[in-house]
C-alpha cells in the first residue's frame, strides 16, 4: 500500500441477549483482528478498530494511529458500522469480527428463573452487516471473512467466492475452523478467484495488508 489509508475493523466475539444477565457469544477471542490493526498501524495506515467483548488482553494505542472503540452487543456493532461509515471517509474496512446469524425473537426481560426443566429459545434471523457495507459507502475496499467446519480446500474456496460476490466484497479470508487451533491455514481469494495460501495469524495479517 502506497499511502496512508482510513481502515475500519471488526473483531472479536458480539454477544447475544437471552435475559438481562445471560447472553450466546461466540469461541471466537478477537486475537486476528487485533494482529490485523497492528499490522495497519505499523505500516503507518490510521486504524478504527471496533472490538468486541474478546478474552485477549489489548492496550490502547491511541497515540500509535489506533482507536479502538469497545462493543458488546450486535445492535451496538451495527449502529458503530454506520455511524463510523458515514462520519468517515474510510478507504478499507476489514470485517473479522463474529457476527451472529440469529438472535432471540425475546429477550426476557429481569432473570429467568433456574429449575425450568424444558426452557426453550426461539430464534429469528439477523440482517447480514456484512452486506450493507458497499450499500454506506459503494467504493471502500471490503475484506469480509468466511468460516467453515470440516470442509476440503476445493469447498472451502468455492463457498467464500459465492459468499464474497454476494457481499460485492473484494477480497475474503477463508478458513476452517478444525485448523484454527492448529495451524491456522487460511486462503485469502481475490476477485478473479485467484488465492494466496498463508498460516497463522500474523501472517494472515500481514497477507490482507499485503494484498489491498
Amino acid at each position: 500500500m502506497g499511502k496512508k489509508k482510513n481502515i475500519l475493523i471488526t473483531a472479536g466475539p458480539t454477544w447475544v441477549p437471552i435475559d438481562s444477565v445471560r447472553i450466546i457469544t461466540t469461541v471466537f477471542g478477537g486475537k486476528l483482528g487485533w494482529e490485523i490493526a497492528k499490522k495497519a498501524s505499523s505500516k503507518g495506515h490510521n486504524v478504527t478498530l471496533l472490538m468486541g467483548p474478546g478474552r485477549i488482553s489489548i492496550s490502547n494505542l491511541n497515540s500509535k494511529n489506533i482507536k479502538i472503540i469497545r462493543y458488546k452487543y450486535f445492535d451496538e456493532l451495527l449502529n458503530y458500522i454506520k455511524k463510523e461509515l458515514k462520519s468517515k471517509e474510510y478507504d478499507v474496512m476489514i470485517h473479522s469480527a463474529a457476527v451472529p446469524d440469529y438472535v432471540p425473537k425475546k429477550v426476557n426481560s429481569g432473570k429467568v428463573k433456574s429449575g425450568i426443566s424444558n426452557f426453550k429459545i426461539e430464534f429469528k434471523r439477523t440482517i447480514k452487516i456484512v452486506d450493507l457495507i458497499k450499500d454506506i459507502r459503494p467504493k471502500i475496499f471490503l475484506i469480509k471473512f468466511k468460516l467453515e467446519v470440516g470442509k476440503n480446500k476445493e469447498d472451502l474456496i468455492d463457498i467464500a467466492y459465492k459468499s464474497m460476490r454476494k457481499s460485492k466484497a473484494d477480497l475474503i479470508v477463508a478458513n476452517d475452523f478444525n485448523t484454527m487451533n492448529v495451524e491456522h491455514k487460511a486462503y485469502i481469494i481475490k476477485r478473479d478467484r485467484s488465492y494466496v495460501t498463508v498460516q497463522g495469524k500474523k501472517e494472515i495479517a500481514k497477507g490482507i495488508l499485503d494484498l489491498i
